[in-house]
């Protein structure tokens, strides 16, 4: 069996990185990586599917 770790695909360029606990910024490659992918969450380029939140949504305030 051999030692070295799996190899993924880095979500952001494409290149292998190893999947361990010796890479930091898994699964991507680099940090620079990551840190465009945290970038792009915080400019609104990535979303997750469903409806928007409105006020009714809320959960009722709480009487302590």
């Amino acid at each position: 069996m051999s030692s070295s770790p799996r190899q993924v695909r880095c979500p952001q360029c494409g290149n292998n990185a190893p999947w361990s606990t010796d890479n930091p910024w898994r699964p991507f490659c680099c940090e620079r990586c990551k840190q465009i992918d945290l970038g792009a969450w915080a400019n609104d380029s990535y979303s997750i599917a469903g409806q928007a939140a409105s006020a009714d949504d809320s959960p009722p305030a709480r009487d302590d």
